[in-house]
């Protein structure tokens, strides 16, 4: 997944306001104790972090 899919995704889920405040603040176990930004910034492929992103914040089936 290139990085401007991953960032519609997040645009799309939660909102483009949203999306940049959620990446840079919350810090998710899923991605071992990072944000999304410290997780891609740290080498993590952008398919994974999506993953992650989906399993913690219950993002639907069909969104995914």
């Amino acid at each position: 997944m290139r990085l401007t899919v991953f960032w519609e995704r997040m645009a799309e889920h939660f909102g483009a306001g949203y999306a940049e405040t959620f990446a840079r603040d919350h810090v998710m176990s899923e991605l071992g104790g990072r944000t999304v930004h410290e997780a891609l910034d740290a080498g993590w492929e952008a398919k994974d972090v999506w993953r992650a992103v989906c399993t913690a914040m219950g993002v639907p089936a069909e969104s995914r």
